[in-house]
């Protein structure tokens, strides 16, 4: 398939497909990469099965009809909230104080002076974890401190 005619294919209509190696569907376009000349259909039922198509391997195809735009915002069923609040939990490590020790993750401690040597408790790699974030919040502190 001609790549100037990959550019047309429109987000939202529907298209029966035929492709190089003889395999014949029909689908409607939910997005188009003009870099990778790949576009990404999913085919109706009860499932949504979407495939990834490089329009070069497209022998035929026929438009069948306009739909509505498949990523439509008003009509998306996640909590976009709820998902922004576990994206920026997943940034943070859960943290709590024990008199003068920070406890990290009901596991790992920090005790007073607060550096990466004084971190124990935990599994290896939570000890690890918890040094690295140490030291990047020493370094962000030094550096603000002296701008």
């Amino acid at each position: 398939m001609d790549s100037a005619v990959g550019e047309e294919l429109g987000v939202g209509c529907f298209f029966s497909f035929r492709t190089t190696l003889g395999e014949e569907f029909e689908g409607q376009i939910i997005t188009y990469d003009r870099p990778t000349n790949i576009e990404g259909a999913w085919k109706p039922g009860g499932r949504r099965n979407v495939r990834f198509l490089k329009t070069t391997y497209i022998k035929d195809l026929t438009f069948l009809r306009r739909g509505d735009d498949p990523l439509d915002n008003k009509k998306c069923f996640l909590d976009l909230a709820g998902l922004q609040a576990r994206e920026e939990a997943a940034l943070r490590l859960p943290v709590r104080w024990d008199k003068t020790a920070i406890v990290v993750m009901d596991e790992v401690r920090v005790n007073n002076p607060y550096f990466p040597e004084n971190v124990n408790g935990g599994t290896p790699a939570a000890n690890e974890r918890v040094k690295k974030v140490l030291e990047l919040e020493r370094r962000r502190l030094q550096v603000r401190s002296s701008a």
